[in-house]
């Protein structure tokens, strides 16, 4: 039986006791907790590696989210990374902004007693999301809030989910409703795109907008109007826009929560970039993700585009593999839990987070 020599084991890294006792701060202890196991080391590993991404100033942090991540009140933690230069592009659902317009305009979200059936909240006009409620008056007045700003624009070039959102952003920062991240990214002019827009309130609220004008001017409702009415929406907008600022990234960072489609949408502008290299003869090296972050606790075998690894993302060219430098950590964990942990130790290295340019990698 081989008897390696304790004092030098061959390549592998002790770990540490985690001493509660002497650890004073949640950055002193995710850092410790890198040197565990299980999860907690896998998010003390995700914590240094964000220590690596904002220590870069030349990469470019792309933050992809899913989930009910604003009903659930993570909101101001996603402002919090914009503010601070931890987000240069925003990959969301159009949920996420539209649970988020709810509270900006002064909408409230509420617990769910598990006593009132569904029934019941449909009745009540209640929207159930998990533990959550969203009352139809909240999105009733996001809809009469969009469509004032649909109302002012210029319909003569198609419209973008990313220009939507900077609309909205806009609307809101003249009106002092700041305290957002739509607001946020508005200041600090981060693109926020909405890849599966339709699938969303917000692309709802579009949609009904152009029925409404053309209703008024035919003055015949019915289902004809589905057929014959179509918003001046152009999806491949956001998609061009998107990708040309990942060719024009030095160095590629993401940072997501949950999965799904802006997740996937996010990284598959790599071998589009690879696509266009090759159809179009552009003489450009093609960056690719040197760093991710994943919290969503989703496992791989389920099947669902959440599950899909920074690993297997390897061998569809869109990842750095760690042989070549490429540094990912999976946190399989809820959001609600591990994202402001992450966050709150991250702001209170401030100082690496002030080595990061003010101005944007992209000349924002």
């Amino acid at each position: 039986m081989k008897n390696p020599d304790p004092e030098k084991p061959e390549g592998f890294e002790p770990l540490e006791l985690l001493d509660l006792g002497t650890t004073e701060s949640l950055a002193e202890l995710l850092s410790r907790m890198s040197k565990t196991a299980f999860g907690g080391r896998e998010l003390g590993k995700a914590y240094g590696i964000m220590r690596d991404i904002l220590s870069d100033p030349n990469c470019t942090i792309v933050v992809t989210i899913s989930g009910a991540m604003t009903i659930a009140k993570m909101g101001l933690i996603l402002c919090e990374m914009i503010d601070n230069n931890m987000a240069d592009i925003i990959v969301s659902t159009g949920a996420i902004l539209t649970h988020a317009l709810s509270e900006a305009i002064g909408g409230s979200h509420y617990k769910h007693h598990p006593s009132i059936s569904d029934e019941q909240l449909y009745e009540l006009s209640y929207n159930r999301i998990y533990d959550t409620l969203e009352p139809d008056e909240n999105l009733a007045r996001n809809e009469e809030f969009v469509s004032e700003i649909l109302n002012e624009v210029d319909w003569s070039t198609p419209l973008s989910s990313v220009e939507l959102n900077r609309l909205i952003g806009k609307r809101l920062t003249e009106l002092s409703w700041t305290r957002n991240f739509i607001a946020a990214a508005f200041r600090k002019k981060v693109p926020i795109y909405i890849p599966a827009f339709t699938d969303s309130e917000l692309g709802l609220t579009l949609s009904s907008h152009c029925l409404r004008k053309t209703f008024t001017q035919d003055g015949q409702a019915g289902p004809h109007l589905l057929l014959s009415t179509a918003p001046s929406f152009n999806p491949y907008l956001d998609l061009h826009d998107y990708t040309r600022r990942i060719m024009e990234a030095e160095r590629l960072a993401i940072f997501t929560i949950g999965g799904g489609v802006p997740r996937n949408w996010a990284q598959q502008a790599v071998p589009f970039g690879e696509m266009i290299r090759d159809n179009i003869n552009i003489d450009r090296d093609l960056p690719k993700f040197l760093y991710g972050i994943r919290i969503c606790p989703e496992p791989v075998h389920w099947g669902g585009m959440s599950g899909c690894s920074y690993s297997e993302g390897i061998s569809w060219g869109k990842f750095v593999s760690p042989e070549q430098g490429g540094k990912f950590a999976e946190v399989h964990c809820d959001a609600t839990i591990a994202w402001p942990i992450l966050i709150r130790a991250t702001l209170e290295s401030r100082n690496l987070a002030r080595l990061r340019h003010l101005s944007s990698p992209l000349n924002r």
